[in-house]
């Protein structure tokens, strides 16, 4: 409901005296609606405005709509992705959506520490595309001149995926020549450790550790490999990563009460501040869960609530005038 004329009304108060906002609309669209930077920071200087949006606020993409793969493919890290050499192939999980939050989460501490020094806000501007962008970051450090990039699906003979007797799968990465001497040691190619940087050994040092690996089940592997102090992992599925005894140790995966008696598996936070530690208070909430509470910080009653309702500045005004009706569907708008 927010070009609802009340709806706007209702939110620009808040905004006067909060000091973040965070949103997620096309370039325009607030500022069209009288919510945006322009209009929010003139009645609070101090506002901090994080926009999030798939190409920002300015440059000729700005209009441009999309989700997590076009700014992937916008960047270049789509063309990167897979291990098809013919094809590019998506990541299977929302890259840009992450990197982009994390990128808008220090953004907007950044502007509040500037904050703290004058008191001024600003409009933080957080594009998914500039985020994906930065995850080319090694691309780019190794090959400076772009026409040397390797073909995507290339890979080091010191790193990779090796699928065991059993189906499963193991990841290595002893990029280091003492690891790199270990790794060949402990499979049984010592002959290998000399070869590192050949590059036109690589396809058949994969092609002999490919083989080797497919005659011992992972679980044997890993003891290999353990005992030999390499650099390894078993490619977990997400059950098993949620269930791994380090995951476990870390707090990184609680089951969080979910009022009603059971529990819901969450990922916990991955930043550890040892004087003011993160936790997961409580689950996430439905649009419009905590609207009451803020509207009455603010000022507003329930008399005043219901007549946002009816005005509809949550949604469709509800059909019946009956005050308990409105209260119920407005609480949940």
């Amino acid at each position: 409901a927010i070009g609802n004329a009340a709806a706007r009304e209702v939110n620009v108060e808040p905004a006067a005296s909060v000091v973040v906002v965070v949103e997620d609309y096309r370039p325009g669209v607030l500022d069209g609606l009288g919510l945006g930077y322009q209009a929010l920071s003139a009645r609070h200087a101090g506002l901090v405005y994080c926009s999030l949006s798939l190409c920002g606020q300015t440059g000729p993409y700005r209009d441009k709509p999309g989700h997590d793969p076009v700014a992937l493919a916008i960047a270049g890290v789509l063309s990167r992705s897979g291990e098809d050499p013919a094809a590019p192939g998506f990541p299977g999980i929302p890259v840009a959506d992450v990197v982009t939050g994390s990128h808008a989460a220090f953004g907007i501490l950044a502007a509040l520490i500037a904050r703290a020094r004058d008191g001024r806000g600003q409009q933080v501007d957080i594009a998914m595309s500039d985020c994906a962008l930065s995850l080319l970051v090694n691309v780019l450090s190794r090959h400076p001149d772009l026409a040397t990039i390797p073909p995507r699906g290339e890979r080091r003979a010191d790193t990779g995926l090796w699928r065991t007797a059993d189906g499963k799968f193991i990841c290595t990465t002893d990029m280091e020549p003492r690891y790199w001497q270990a790794f060949c040691a402990a499979v049984g190619r010592p002959d290998f450790a000399g070869l590192q940087h050949d590059v036109a050994a690589r396809p058949m040092i994969r092609a002999e550790l490919a083989a080797i690996f497919e005659t011992r089940r992972q679980a044997d592997w890993l003891a290999v490999l353990e005992a030999a102090g390499t650099q390894f992992a078993p490619v977990n599925d997400v059950a098993e990563a949620l269930s791994d005894r380090h995951v476990a140790a870390r707090g990184m995966a609680p089951a969080v009460p979910d009022g009603s008696g059971g529990t819901v598996r969450q990922i916990g936070p991955p930043v550890r501040l040892t004087r003011t530690p993160a936790a997961i208070r409580r689950l996430a909430v439905i649009p419009g869960h905590d609207r009451d509470e803020v509207l009455a910080a603010i000022g507003h009653g329930e008399t005043t609530v219901d007549e946002l309702a009816r005005r509809g500045a949550f949604g469709p005004a509800p059909a019946s005038d009956d005050q308990d009706q409105t209260r119920s569907k407005g609480r949940r708008a």
